[in-house]
């Protein structure tokens, strides 16, 4: 694949030669470092310094810091969140759920990985600098509960689960598990400690709707 050249004949060096860099790269390595130390915790000279270019290379190629921290959300959400997909994609309900719980699980856990969640460590910010940030994560993870809401309704209306279950309520019960298992794996809890979070979840989840189980 043809790498993506950015910055050439924009931001030059002091020996006058155009600084060019691989986007995809350097993007996947924004987002790392997003990941690792929050929005407001990343500065413009940490990306600089862990990208390896320089500023007006940084923003010729990626707009401000607000900009660069959306297309690594964005890049998030497409690669190493994918577990969300793949567990919306399952057959039944409680798949679903345990599939999603151990997705986010094998992620937030992972030695290859920083700790945690993007979507939780970005959001902690405390100046007006970060709002358009947190705005944009609140929608993001608005945007995750409403997919999962949708999907409940949709076994509801299967006789997968209880007709007296709230798919809204499941759809936030999930969301909550899966960042608090963030903040618990940001925190230094092994793949052990939180499959003990999944399993105690699971025992909480309604069981298949009577009608289903008698077809």
């Amino acid at each position: 694949m043809e790498k993506k050249i950015a910055g050439a004949g924009k931001d030059q060096t002091v020996m006058g030669r155009p600084r060019e860099f691989d986007t995809d790269a350097a993007l996947e390595k924004a987002m790392r470092l997003f990941w690792a130390k929050g929005y407001e915790g990343t500065s413009v000279a940490d990306l600089t310094e862990t990208l390896g270019i320089s500023k007006p290379s940084l923003y010729a190629a990626f707009g401000d810091k607000q900009s660069l921290f959306r297309a690594a959300l964005e890049r998030y959400a497409a690669g190493p969140a994918g577990y969300v997909a793949a567990a919306l994609a399952k057959p039944t309900a409680r798949e679903v759920a345990e599939q999603l719980l151990r997705g986010a699980a094998d992620l937030q856990a992972s030695s290859r990985n920083p700790g945690g969640c993007l979507t939780v460590s970005g959001a902690i910010a405390s100046g007006d600098e970060g709002d358009p940030v947190r705005q944009a994560l609140n929608a993001h993870r608005t945007a995750g509960v409403a997919l999962l809401r949708r999907r409940f309704e949709k076994a509801k209306a299967e006789h997968d689960l209880p007709k007296d279950s709230d798919a809204a309520a499941l759809a936030h019960f999930l969301a909550a598990v899966v960042y608090g298992m963030a903040v618990l794996a940001s925190g230094g809890a092994s793949r052990k400690e939180l499959e003990q979070v999944i399993r105690t979840a699971m025992k909480a989840w309604p069981a298949r709707s009577e009608d289903s189980a008698d077809a």
